[in-house]
């Protein structure tokens, strides 16, 4: 008998609970017998056309749903499957659908390949109506434990994103050990949420159906705002989720302005992808009913390796990353070799998670999973995070920060030199230097130095960019570089400033930004604006929008969250570093501060992106019977979850 498979942990469940949820949609209820049955088909058709071990099967729907039943079926073709993120720039989807080679490919969205074809769909109804006589025969098992599972691909923060191998086995042990870790158990319903082509996906599908719980699906891969995310819960009777950090904050912050607590279905939230603040964790702690499990990560390790469930001592100065699942191996490291328990190293994670490597790029691989030097089994590897870390007391991993300049980007690492790169490649600009933004971390800023002085602002200026200019410097990187990666605000300054250590200075940067020195420039040509005071914006704007609602109140709403008090009536919210999470934050705002914004939904700031046009929109709303203003939702719209993990 070979090793124990994935798939033995699912058809177990489809013995003992055949007739229970597995895969919960808008419209329909499928139970692990239908699950079951109908995978069995789609495998059989995918083997037929050349799935099976070692290839892969590529997914690429326009909805979740059809996604898990994807690589299910792949899993049963003997096969390994990939997921194609609708939200990547079309050369970096046809990029990635050539380096994964894929036997076959699912699919119906949009951004999907043109020879992808798409397979009978699940029944309808909540009944399971499958006759057994004609459920199709799944294929012969011909599969090994080392055969891949899946592969999904990294942030690319230095240079193209690498293409994660994952075994067959690792995803087995992964799902077992978080179903055991989390307690998860045949009555939970976990909510996906995350994109689909971000690593976990697979942490919100497979520990829930190896345990025998649902998963809840969406109607497709809209991003939920804090509002429609409660909604749904409580709707679908979610008792998990998983948030990345700004997420979770942003509904943290919605329930206490209401003074609400989460349904009361849900026990748990996963949270990771940045480092946690022990305030609001703590906050947390105190009203909400449903429990927190911080966890820590990366793609090559098959998702989350540590998880931290316990509540959080009122003395903690970091909130733990928590301890290591089972099969997994943590230890912190100086030049190689374990340090003394307490002290800092760097992060490395070993043991049977590790991914076989990455695709098509032996050097890589080589580099970066390495020879553990200290293992007790020959031939052991583990892998070098670049994460600065300690172990506590307690036996907890605590974070520390990066060994290198990466930061994070809405749970995406990021090298800021690729940015920097690209932004010189345009003739027009000398110098560039590229971080998060200084108050919520959730966007980039971009500083750049022109390369002829007479378009240069005086010195201890930063002139932001708006209109064509910033248009000009942006829309080169939107073609080649994932939505999160591109700065979306903008400045031009005559120097970079150093600090006495010869780095660029960007504290004195951040303040050139927010304090006097910012400055609005459509057009390139003007050097300081001054600010404008709020108490004037009723006059100089035009007063109250049609209706009646207070232009000047939904101006200084989108100045507050944008930190941009010099914004006018007219500039485009997503051209002044808006994106789903700050919307999430504006729409909070105008709900608050305005009784006919009580229905706005995010996709109201697609059609009204200044604030003249939203003000407009919501004093037409006040007038009218319905629930505010809607729009579908389109290219600014960024998932409001996890990006390329933790």
């Amino acid at each position: 008998m070979g090793a124990p498979d994935v798939l033995d942990l699912w058809d177990l469940r489809v013995r003992r609970n055949p007739d229970a949820p597995a895969l919960v949609t808008p419209g329909q209820a499928l139970t692990y017998r239908s699950v079951d049955r109908l995978t069995d088909a789609w495998a059989a058709s995918l083997a037929g056309r050349g799935a099976g071990p070692g290839r892969l099967v590529g997914l690429a729907f326009a909805d979740p749903g059809r996604t898990v039943l994807g690589m299910l079926a792949a899993l049963k073709a003997g096969a390994g499957f990939t997921v194609l993120d609708d939200r990547l720039p079309a050369a970096a989807r046809d990029s990635l659908v050539r380096r994964t080679e894929a036997a076959v490919w699912l699919g119906d969205g949009a951004h999907a390949p043109t020879a992808a074809y798409v397979l009978a769909d699940a029944p309808t109804g909540t009944e399971d109506t499958t006759p057994a006589e004609d459920a199709t025969a799944r294929p012969p098992a011909r599969t090994a434990a080392h055969d891949v599972a899946y592969v999904l691909f990294t942030s690319g923060s230095t240079g193209q994103p690498k293409g994660t191998l994952i075994e067959r086995d690792s995803l087995r042990r992964f799902a077992a050990a978080v179903a055991e870790r989390l307690e998860l158990a045949a009555g939970d319903r976990w909510l996906q949420v995350a994109s689909l082509g971000f690593d976990v996906l697979i942490e919100e599908v497979f520990p829930a159906l190896v345990a025998g719980a649902a998963v809840v699906c969406r109607a497709d891969t809209r991003a939920l705002d804090a509002e429609e995310l409660h909604t749904m819960m409580a709707r679908t009777g979610t008792t998990v989720v998983e948030l990345s950090t700004q997420y979770w904050l942003e509904y943290a912050r919605w329930l206490d302005a209401r003074d609400l607590t989460t349904p009361a279905g849900l026990r748990l939230v996963v949270v990771g992808g940045e480092r946690m603040d022990p305030r609001p964790y703590r906050e947390w702690q105190a009203r909400q009913p449903a429990r927190l499990a911080h966890v820590y990560g990366l793609t090559e390790c098959t998702v989350s390796s540590t998880f931290y469930v316990g509540l959080l001592p009122a003395d903690a100065g970091e909130v733990p990353l928590g301890t290591p699942l089972r099969d997994v191996e943590i230890s912190v490291r100086r030049d190689g070799r374990p340090v003394p328990q307490g002290e800092s190293g760097e992060i490395h994670i070993g043991g049977s998670l590790l991914a076989r490597g990455f695709l098509g790029d032996e050097a890589a691989t080589a580099r970066r999973f390495v020879p553990d030097p200290v293992a007790a089994v020959p031939g052991a590897r583990v892998y070098a995070t670049g994460d600065l870390g300690r172990i506590d007391a307690d036996g907890n991993l605590v974070f520390l920060g990066r060994l290198d300049d990466q930061v994070k980007i809405r749970g995406h690492r990021l090298e800021p030199a690729r940015v920097e790169r690209a932004l010189c490649e345009n003739p027009a600009v000398d110098q560039a230097v590229v971080f998060p933004d200084p108050s919520t971390g959730t966007v980039l800023w971009a500083f750049t130095v022109p390369a002829d002085p007479e378009h240069a602002p005086l010195p201890g200026e930063a002139v932001r960019l708006t209109g064509a200019d910033r248009d000009a410097l942006v829309a080169p990187l939107e073609a080649d570089l994932p939505d999160w990666a591109v700065p979306r605000v903008v400045f031009r300054v005559s120097v970079l400033p150093k600090n006495p250590h010869g780095k660029i200075d960007k504290r004195r940067l951040s303040g050139w930004a927010t304090t006097g020195g910012t400055a609005a420039a459509g057009s390139g040509a003007g050097r300081t604006a001054p600010e404008r005071p709020a108490a004037a914006d009723t006059a100089v704007f035009g007063g109250r929008a049609p209706g009646g609602e207070p232009l000047s109140t939904v101006l200084g709403l989108f100045r507050e969250v944008l930190s941009a008090p010099e914004l006018g009536p007219d500039d485009d919210f997503f051209e002044h570093g808006g994106q789903s999470l700050l919307a999430m934050r504006l729409l909070a705002r105008l709900r608050e501060s305005l009784p006919a914004a009580a229905g706005l939904r995010a996709s109201a700031l697609l059609r009204c992106p200044t604030p003249r046009l939203l003000s407009a929109a919501l004093a037409t709303t006040a007038t009218t019977p319905t629930t505010g203003p809607q729009v579908a939702a389109g290219h600014h719209q960024a998932a409001g979850t996890h990006g390329g993990h933790r």
